[in-house]
């Protein structure tokens, strides 16, 4: 377990946070309980649990795990509390790799696969923070919206049954800053660290930034240059791809805001 503690604001902020989705407030978490984790999830039948397992191990910039629950287990350990069948504003359920459903709640995936092995996943909202306190805009956050995800022509390194590209999101950075960028969020490779592209989205095989496959649009301005983060919506990507029979993911965007400091995972 990390060892740096929550201010009680902190706590106060993600307690208030988790109660107001388990209430059924549906909204993006990007700023959300500022300095503390927030997680991506997926949630596998048993089994199921190892291809993920090595999936992530493979691709740990795409797929830091932060945590791995026990088989049928809801309460997290980085939120003493928490459920994950509630504490998320928005799921998606997906049976053979098509998305079917996006419930608020997911008690019901528990209730028909007992047996889901959740994990948690380093989110990039994280190291949000360092950029801020740096004086740096996140502009999704400035105008309310989702942060913008795209799948890339970037292949993950294959695991068991699972297979699928690299998801990135993106952040308008003023050129002048984007070395402080980098600098700041390679500090946290526990939630994807540095950018793993900067510049001309068609590197990454992306036709129309303007156009994601996830989240809203972008606002970039003049003098701004897009900069891509691995993205914890990879594992979504590869159930596409790999169609298993069943998945429980959250939301892009929406995610499971943690009681831990961001702290506990720089480098």
């Amino acid at each position: 377990m990390p060892n740096s503690l929550a201010t009680p604001a902190q706590l106060a902020a993600a307690r208030e946070a988790r109660a107001g989705y388990r209430a059924g407030l549906v909204a993006p978490t990007s700023g959300v309980a500022h300095g503390l984790v927030q997680a991506n999830l997926i949630s596998v039948p048993a089994d199921w649990a190892y291809d993920v397992l090595l999936y992530a191990q493979r691709n740990p910039q795409a797929c830091p795990v932060l945590e791995v629950l026990d088989a049928g287990a809801t309460e997290s350990l980085l939120a003493p509390g928490s459920d994950l069948r509630t504490d998320i504003p928005k799921y998606r359920v997906w049976r053979n790799g098509e998305l079917a459903e996006e419930p608020t709640d997911a008690s019901a995936a528990w209730e028909e696969h007992p047996d889901l092995v959740s994990f948690l996943i380093g989110c990039s909202f994280t190291f949000e923070a360092g950029l801020v306190d740096a004086g740096i805009e996140i502009r999704h956050q400035t105008l309310e919206r989702n942060v913008p995800m795209y799948r890339t022509n970037r292949q993950c390194a294959p695991a068991g049954r699972l297979a699928g590209e690299l998801v990135v999101s993106m952040r308008p950075v003023p050129g002048d800053r984007v070395a402080d960028a980098v600098r700041i969020s390679g500090r946290y490779p526990a939630v994807h660290g540095a950018p793993v592209h900067v510049g001309d989205a068609a590197g990454l095989g992306i036709a129309d930034v303007q156009a994601p496959d996830f989240g809203d649009s972008p606002e970039i301005r003049a003098g701004e240059v897009p900069v891509f983060w691995a993205c914890g919506v990879t594992p979504q990507a590869a159930i596409m791809a790999s169609k298993p029979p069943f998945a429980l993911t959250h939301a892009p965007g929406y995610m499971f805001v943690t009681d831990v400091p961001d702290a506990n995972y720089m480098v």
